[in-house]
């Protein structure tokens, strides 16, 4: 198989192994199929979306978790400055604070998605690319922390453990946050939380900065293709956005930094809009999405205000 020799010779892994390895990975249609694009013409919405993952169930496992993880998370937030709450609503959305890591073999996962990427997909090269070095990525890892590549499961994508890294951000991002000498996803919260807390802080979450502003428009002044053209890339002063019609109002007008105006579409009801700081646009750095940034913010809140009542 000159793929695993390829493999291995960027790995610098053994040829061998790769190829044993390899030959026992299953090209899963499940797999395939969870990754198609929905139809065209399936409206978002918000609200529908929120509801999955801003509910009680969830809201009441992360009041557990944060009572059980108390010290965990305020060293997390101490040594980052990422707060407790984001990592709550991360772990939260993700597996329901372990609950639900997955049940695919991860090797499964990746190889289909590296080797048989449905070719109707519109980025299917990109995406192939992509998965194939989360497989290279995945290898190496096992093989350096003596991991069983063929026992780890994870989701359809090959994200693992508590916080669903794919292998790439496990090997960057990763911390042995309760010292115990391995970095363990699967087992140890406290790695999940500093594994968390650690990745936000590479991608540039700015202690202390809120996460988006409300935001109302003003009709005569609104240039909504403008303002919607960044899509959720941080890129109008406060000047710039209100000169475009956005009106801000109380600390938002004080925020120093570059706003996005973020569109959460409602179905068929009118979509709603905030103004997304630089660290709502580091929540969509872990999943590309608003609306994942927005469940886990609000998540996080809802977990908060149970936890720490104001």
């Amino acid at each position: 198989m000159q793929a695993a020799l390829d493999i291995a010779q960027r790995r610098n892994l053994d040829p061998t192994w790769v190829r044993q390895t390899l030959a026992q990975a299953h090209y899963m249609p499940a797999i395939a199929k969870a990754v198609t694009p929905p139809a065209v013409g399936v409206a978002k919405n918000w609200q529908a979306y929120r509801s999955r993952f801003v509910e009680p169930i969830r809201i009441q496992a992360g009041v557990k978790f944060w009572q059980t993880h108390q010290a965990t998370l305020a060293r997390a937030q101490a040594q980052t400055g990422v707060p407790a709450e984001i990592v709550v609503g991360i772990l939260g959305v993700e597996t329901i604070y372990g609950q639900q890591m997955g049940n695919f073999r991860v090797l499964d996962a990746l190889a289909t998605l590296a080797f048989d990427f449905p070719a109707t997909h519109p980025r299917a090269a990109q995406r192939s690319a992509y998965f194939k070095d989360e497989l290279e990525q995945f290898l190496s890892l096992t093989q350096r922390t003596g991991r069983d590549p063929l026992a780890l499961k994870g989701s359809y994508a090959g994200a693992m453990g508590w916080p669903q890294f794919m292998p790439s951000s496990w090997s960057k991002y990763a911390v042995d946050f309760d010292a115990d000498g391995v970095v363990d996803l699967f087992q140890s919260p406290a790695d999940a939380i500093g594994s968390v807390a650690n990745y936000f802080k590479a991608f540039g979450w700015q202690p202390g900065l809120a996460t988006h502003f409300p935001v109302s428009f003003d009709a005569q002044r609104l240039d909504l293709d403008t303002l919607l053209a960044p899509d959720i890339l941080p890129t109008f002063s406060v000047e710039s956005f209100q000169a475009l019609g956005a009106k801000l109002d109380g600390e938002a007008l004080k925020h120093p930094g570059k706003l996005a105006l973020i569109d959460l579409q409602m179905g068929d009801a009118p979509p709603v809009y905030v103004a997304g700081t630089d660290n709502f646009y580091a929540i969509t750095r872990y999943n590309w999405s608003s609306y994942y940034a927005m469940a886990v913010i609000e998540l996080g809140q809802a977990v908060a205000r149970v936890v720490e009542p104001k």
